[in-house]
């Protein structure tokens, strides 16, 4: 490999790249934008549910259990319904996703006998969210009666005794929080990294092929693998640049926590870039349109990293044949990585098996991009 002929390749890269206002539109806003979107917009947590609260009852109680439910955190009372076709036409209308409906005789009950019921419903066309939602509602209603049952048996002279009771004591660890940003936010890292190394890469070559200058190219004496690393090195320098922001941006203004070495997330994403930027080096030689190369380089990088690699459905969930599939899927390791990096403060040594793969997939990768381009015009 030549020095001078690969520096020369690489430079009349980075012209192409700062004549290009497109190229330099991903390269430089398209983390920001997606950054801040995927960031932002993406959430499994569910907070402030908007409840519709029928109270019947109107009595200190209800009211107490009604401050109780939006105390929680988890829900917010936004409108109080008189009637069973009040709330039904809230529900349809989406103001509210639940109901509670305290009955009428609700502190008559409870002051009787120390039990009273509380009947919830829940708009289940978003399954995710009613699931959720109905464990909130069990929980507020259920520390509510207990908390109401041991002052009627205060008040009517009986001993509150726990007998043969086992006591969960649970704690959690590397996301203490259960805060869903920090599982989400290296997954976004990954996506953005996948996206914008495929799409500028996969003008490359086609981008010659349009501009009638292949023949000049093809004349050189540049080799096939001095063209595709001169070609790559620019998007190299440009990947690591934009993952660095994203890794800066997940950690000082997501706050997410990094425990991890430097070095370990370092190398990660120098492989994960080799990986991503062979895919589109290699669909701009086999396909010689801009516009296919990139679309193609699309669905091999976006749909796979957003669907099959961890980010957003965990993989233990999916069918057995759907997680067989994703084990080719090279930004499953890298996810993996990223958390257990950032969360875990895991090490090279932790983390041998993802990396290992890793980089067989970018020798496989840069393999066959090297064979694929021939110096022929057919």
């Amino acid at each position: 490999m030549n020095v001078r002929r690969l520096v020369a390749m690489a430079y009349k890269e980075t012209l192409q790249i700062w004549r290009d206002p497109r190229s330099l539109a991903i390269a430089l806003l398209m983390p920001v934008m997606q950054m801040a979107l995927l960031g932002y917009g993406v959430s499994l947590d569910i907070r402030h549910v908007p409840l519709c609260v029928r109270d019947d009852e109107h009595s200190q109680l209800s009211r107490e259990l009604v401050q109780r439910f939006i105390a929680s955190g988890w829900f917010s009372a936004v409108r109080l319904v008189q009637s069973e076709r009040e709330m039904h036409a809230a529900m349809d209308a989406g103001a509210c996703i639940g109901t509670a409906t305290i009955p009428v005789d609700f502190s008559r009950t409870l002051t009787r006998t120390g039990q009273a019921s509380v009947q919830t419903v829940f708009d289940a066309s978003d399954t995710n969210t009613a699931n959720i939602a109905m464990g909130y509602a069990q929980g507020v209603v259920a520390q509510t009666t207990a908390e109401f049952g041991a002052r009627w048996a205060l008040a009517h002279g009986f001993a509150v005794t726990k007998v043969g009771t086992v006591d969960l004591e649970a704690r959690v660890w590397y996301n203490e929080g259960l805060d869903s940003r920090y599982f989400i936010i290296p997954g976004v890292v990954a996506v953005i990294v996948a996206l914008i190394g495929a799409q500028l890469t996969s003008l490359t070559v086609a981008r010659e092929w349009e501009r009638g200058t292949m023949e000049q190219l093809i004349s050189t004496p540049v080799t096939p693998l001095e063209v595709m690393t001169g070609k790559l090195a620019p998007y190299f320098a440009i990947g690591l640049a934009d993952a660095a922001f994203c890794l800066l941006a997940a950690v000082y203004w997501f706050g997410v926590p990094f425990r991890g070495s430097m070095l370990t997330l370092f190398a990660t994403t120098a492989l994960f870039m080799l990986v991503v930027l062979g895919i589109g080096y290699l669909m701009s030689v086999r396909i010689r349109s801009q516009v296919g190369a990139s679309q193609v380089a699309l669905i091999l990088t976006m749909l796979p990293t957003t669907m099959l690699s961890g980010y957003t459905f965990a993989i233990e969930q999916m069918p057995a044949p759907i997680q067989a599939l994703t084990l080719i899927v090279y930004a499953r390791y890298y996810v993996t990585i990223l958390r257990a990096v950032f969360l875990k403060g895991s090490q090279l040594a932790d983390v041998a098996g993802p990396f290992a793969a890793l980089a067989l997939y970018a020798a496989v990768i840069i393999g066959l991009s090297v064979r694929a381009f021939r110096k022929r015009l057919d």
